[in-house]
């Protein structure tokens, strides 16, 4: 059994091989059941949670996420979320590697954003406008260069702090960057937007948008959280990752039950892209949703890459 660890499992998920990657693997498909969650009691009135997420290709790989959320680690000066990815062959049962699970997660993330944007953004894309500064935030933009012509990124986020030490880093990476000064203003402008936030009250408004613009919503993973107005998705096309985001994610909870839109407006998943099965952008001055809430097809798709790099 081979062990990666964070820096051996970054180094072999370059943007450029990790896209195509995912799109193999959504045209392909694999079995993905629904993750288990456990609550455990740590004493003092505290909770840690695990998550479990499976994924397997009958003839190929068995994968193995574990993710412990434990929020009074920060109490203790320790982070709050710990994720480890173990492989498996999938005819034998036979561990191969244990990754580690947070660099799977959030380059995957990024890597079916912008496998999502290929379809979905104008092909001459190069102004971002992106929300939110923590690790998946860091790394849409250089996952979105990878296939598109994405030049300017501007950046806010909710600390200032951290917007200011990501737009150092993108500048250091060869993008013209900044931070937002008037966040309608960079919106107005963008040619994309990313949101990658916590946020549970809509922090865009579809106001601003511009014809032609293309929303990704990569926060808003659970009914809570929210990074889009109800205005962003009128008069939009809105896809989605996976026919489980309608009843995940606030951003689209709170639409379908105002009748801003109906789940017959959903105009396809990551999938149906991949595959054909529904088309893309149609011209140049429509506007497009992405919603995403991620799968563990994405997961095994990253973990299969990062062995067979290393074997």
């Amino acid at each position: 059994m081979r062990f990666f660890d964070a820096a051996a499992t970054r180094e072999a998920l370059a943007f450029a091989t990790l896209i195509p990657s995912l799109k193999k693997a959504f045209i392909k498909g694999c079995e993905v059941p629904l993750r288990h969650s456990h609550t455990i009691d740590v004493g003092d009135d505290k909770t840690g949670t695990v998550l479990i997420m499976p994924a397997w290709e009958a003839d190929r790989y068995l994968g193995i996420k574990t993710v412990n959320i434990y929020p009074g680690n920060h109490a203790r000066g320790m982070p709050g979320l710990h994720s480890t990815y173990v492989l498996f062959d999938a005819r034998t049962g036979e561990p191969l590697a244990q990754m580690d699970g947070n660099e799977i997660t959030s380059r995957r993330t990024a890597a079916a954003s912008a496998l999502a944007a290929t379809f979905l953004a104008r092909d001459d894309s190069s102004r971002m406008v992106l929300l939110g500064a923590g690790r998946v935030g860091s790394l849409v933009p250089a996952a979105y260069r990878s296939q598109l012509p994405i030049t300017h990124v501007e950046v806010w986020d909710i600390n200032p702090e951290s917007a200011a030490r990501l737009v150092q880093q993108l500048q250091g990476e060869g993008f013209d960057a900044a931070v937002v000064a008037s966040l309608p203003d960079s919106v107005a402008r963008a040619d994309v937007v990313g949101c990658a936030t916590l946020a549970t009250e809509s922090i865009v408004h579809g106001s601003w948008l511009k014809p032609g613009t293309h929303l990704d919503l990569i926060g808003s993973f659970t009914p809570q959280m929210r990074e889009a107005d109800d205005d962003c998705f009128r008069n939009a096309r809105v896809f989605i990752d996976t026919d489980e985001a309608p009843q995940k994610s606030g951003d689209l909870i709170g639409p379908l039950s105002r009748n801003v839109m109906s789940p017959a407006d959903l105009s396809g998943t990551l999938a149906a892209l991949c595959r054909g099965a529904v088309r893309g952008r149609l011209h140049g001055s429509e506007r497009t949703v992405f919603k995403a809430v991620g799968t563990a097809l994405e997961d095994l798709a990253a973990a299969a890459q990062v062995y067979e790099k290393h074997v």
